[in-house]
């Protein structure tokens, strides 16, 4: 009987599956401040068995995410089998022991039953005391009137200090052994790690092995000729090592030596200072390969030669992608591994030259990250970092408005709006205005007393359009800066969604203001309606891809100048850098160019993100290749635009309201045939795959999260066209080349033919 019962189970029909089971699951994947893993202990990097109430006995050096709001804000992920499912309240009880939890019972907060769908962002309703350890539940209800379970307790701990500094996690360490060894000869052997990483290297040699008592090591980042290539281009990395053995079977561990630029506590242009690397990690240097040298043949004796690699907690799991287009899908691997790689400094930098944080970087990285991981605290904390450590370029400036929207849409949480609303405002530059309506840097605005405003103690705060200059497409700069302008624009247009958010209607109501004219300032002044695009600069006639992709971009251009300015943006190319790639794409997309922004995404080209992997790097590089910028290093994050371009424009994800409360799912597939992405969001994982029969049918299969809705865009093949959702005829409400429908939680399947 038993086995004829779980038969039956396999046979039966999902909706009475649904019926048996319980449709109110206990809620999960419990957040403090954006942090979901706030009750486990770090040793020296290494994840551990510790439990916070343990630390007070610990003899170990330990790490843990340490809270540092007085009030932090929770946040869970609901789970329902129904359909259509949203949360209608809920109740949190928070205690000093998990016991108390265990009989119901609260001793610091209890919110009670709270009708409310918010499930991001639920604010603590107590003062929380220092370097304490609190426990917390929470349960639900729906909007089918069922009732959750009280989910699993979680704990967290309170730091020393309760100043507000957004959370993040502890640096961590993973041990990683050779994909591959080769014998180069009886004493030399080379060991490939299959991708770049930064870490050290631990060996346990026995002494018998070596023909020395020194045995040399070399690291680096290169291959040239089968070998480690010691003298590459650029900053690509290289580094030799000296090891004394002594007898018997011993581990050791190479010791980083600092590099004089990236560890250099001083001052540079904009007097901002490098990260440096904890102490429980050490320094750490970027390599694949390892060849050990002075060392008799390895095969069959007790050798391990480990790669300890430092990084920021990462869950490979989180993303996934896939496409008929394998050059489309070796790109998104590179990008998604370039997020975990270059977090070894637990903030986001620009690469291992400087490891210095720049806002251009931060934005890019933040959007990466965001389709890569279920993870906010380490954006948020690059993006408040930043706000008092600005770099020298004008338009980065501005970018801290974009950071910190995008991070209230992907969070649904305002704490760091309402914390820097006043910086936000101060970094729009809205202080260089001139009186026609335009900002510029060279107008004899930039006093001390303004760059004391946007935090800047540095002495050549100045435009920079694109980095390095040969990638600005013979950009010419003016006093007034189409590009500059551009930014500003959308700093004031974020600014009018910002003061909403705060609860500072007035000031929304000015912003908007201030955009809708600067808008109208801004196509006065720069569109050449003879040629039918922009021009750099007021007094210029030289028009780049520059200025027209930026304007494109954040929405400065008429609908009736779209075709012009996107036939003048294709007839340039990539005719910009990693960098501008990012806006470029979005400019492309968003003029609902799919077949060019696949051609960019796809292209086998020098310009082409393909061509990092070609040129032998696994980390998304610097500039397009070394020609480019022969400085450049082989890890840097504002080249795997790519990855968040491929999930936002490409597959069509975003959120449409803060906290991804609604969601937009409008891919664009052009030519491409078919097409599968898993993406994590803050209310929980996002599942869309579509094939394509061009010019035939489109079918979207979407799993939308529970306590979400979505928006799903498709492309209308025809004027009459025919469309079903969950094999149901529906009309759905046409918008241009598209047909919009709304689908709530769950797995739908739409089909337009």
């Amino acid at each position: 009987m038993k086995y004829r019962i779980i038969l039956l189970t396999f046979l039966l029909p999902s909706t009475m599956l649904w019926q048996m089971t319980a449709v109110a699951q206990q809620p999960s994947r419990l957040t403090t401040d954006l942090i979901e893993h706030t009750d486990r202990v770090w040793l020296d990097g290494y994840l551990s068995n510790l439990s916070l109430n343990e630390l007070k006995t610990a003899v170990e050096r330990f790490q843990t995410v340490e809270i540092r709001n007085r009030r932090p804000v929770l946040g869970w992920a609901l789970n329902s089998n129904r359909k259509n499912t949203l949360q209608t309240a809920y109740r949190v009880m928070l205690a000093t022991s998990p016991d108390m939890l265990d009989k119901d019972s609260a001793d610091v907060w209890d919110s009670r039953r709270t009708e409310s769908d918010n499930s991001v962002a639920v604010a603590v309703e107590s003062d929380l005391l220092p370097s304490t350890v609190y426990y917390w539940k929470v349960k639900t209800w729906d909007n089918h009137g069922d009732e959750s379970r009280w989910s699993a307790i979680r704990a967290f701990v309170t730091a020393d200090k309760l100043d507000g500094v957004t959370a993040r996690y502890p640096l961590q360490i993973t041990d990683e052994y050779p994909v591959r060894s080769t014998a180069l000869s009886n004493s030399l052997h080379l060991f490939d790690f299959g991708k770049d990483a930064f870490g050290r290297l631990k060996l346990t040699i026995p002494s018998t092995l070596a023909t020395a008592d020194t045995i040399l090591i070399r690291l680096g980042e290169a291959i040239k000729d089968g070998r480690i290539d010691r003298n590459p281009v650029g900053t690509v990395r290289y580094a030799e090592y000296r090891l004394p053995v002594i007898a018997g079977t011993h581990t050791y561990i190479i010791k980083i030596r600092p590099d004089r630029r990236n560890t250099n506590v001083g001052a540079n242009e904009s007097a901002v200072s490098p990260i440096l690397m904890p102490d429980y990690t050490g320094e750490a240097l970027p390599f694949r390969y390892c060849e050990v040298e002075n060392c008799l043949p390895l095969t069959g004796h007790a050798v391990q030669v480990v790669r300890q690699t430092v990084h920021y907690p990462f869950d490979g799991t989180a993303a996934a992608f896939h496409s008929s287009d394998s050059t489309l899908n070796a790109v998104w691997e590179m990008c998604k591994y370039s997020v975990k790689a270059t977090s070894f400094a637990g903030v986001y930098v620009d690469g291992d030259r400087e490891r210095i944080p720049y806002e251009a970087d931060a934005l890019i990285n933040q959007l990466c990250h965001y389709a890569a991981d279920r993870e906010f605290a380490i954006a948020r904390y690059s993006h408040e970092y930043l706000l008092y450590h600005p770099t020298w370029p004008s338009e980065w400036a501005m970018q801290s408005v974009l950071m910190a929207w995008t991070d209230y849409l992907y969070t649904g949480n305002r704490q760091s709006l309402q914390r820097f609303y006043s910086d936000l405002k101060a970094k729009s530059l809205l202080g260089l205005k001139e009186s026609n309506g335009l900002i510029s840097t060279r107008t004899g605005k930039l006093t001390s007393d303004f760059l004391q405003t946007i935090h800047f103690s540095g002495d050549n705060f100045r435009d920079i359009v694109d980095w390095p200059q040969s990638e600005m497409d013979g950009f010419i700069h003016s006093d007034y800066n189409a590009v500059v302008n551009a930014y500003h624009y959308r700093a004031l247009y974020l600014l009018s969604l910002i003061a909403e958010a705060v609860g500072n209607n007035s000031e929304k109501e000015e912003f908007a203001r201030l955009a809708s004219q600067m808008k109208k300032d801004f196509n006065r002044a720069f569109f050449d309606a003879e040629k039918g695009c922009y021009r750099d600069g007021v007094g210029i006639d030289h028009s780049s891809l520059h200025a027209n992709m930026f304007a494109v971009a954040f929405g400065l251009v008429a609908d009736r100048h779209i075709p012009s300015v996107l036939s003048f943006i294709r007839s340039r190319g990539m005719a910009c850098s990693v960098y501008g790639s990012q806006f470029l794409g979005d400019a492309v997309y968003d003029a609902h160019n799919a077949d060019y922004g696949l051609q960019l995404l796809a292209s086998s080209g020098t310009r082409s993100w393909y061509n990092m992997l070609r040129a032998g790097s696994t980390i998304s590089m610097e500039a397009w290749d070394n020609r480019y910028k022969p400085n450049q290093d082989w890890n840097h994050i504002w080249g795997a635009a790519a990855l968040n371009l491929i999930s936002r424009k490409l597959m069509g994800v975003e959120p449409l309201e803060p906290g991804f409360a609604k969601i937009r799912i409008k891919p664009q597939p052009a030519t491409l045939r078919q097409a599968t992405i898993k993406l994590p969001s803050i209310r929980g994982d996002i599942y869309v795959s579509f094939n394509n029969l061009v010019g035939e049918s489109f079918t979207v299969e979407a799993t939308v999260p529970v306590n979400a809705t979505a928006e799903v865009w498709l492309p209308k093949l025809s004027g009459k066209y025919s469309l079903t959702v969950d094999g149901q005829p529906q009309k759905g409400t046409p918008s241009g080349n598209f047909v919009i429908v709304t689908a709530g939680s769950g797995r739908h399947e739409f089909v337009i033919n």
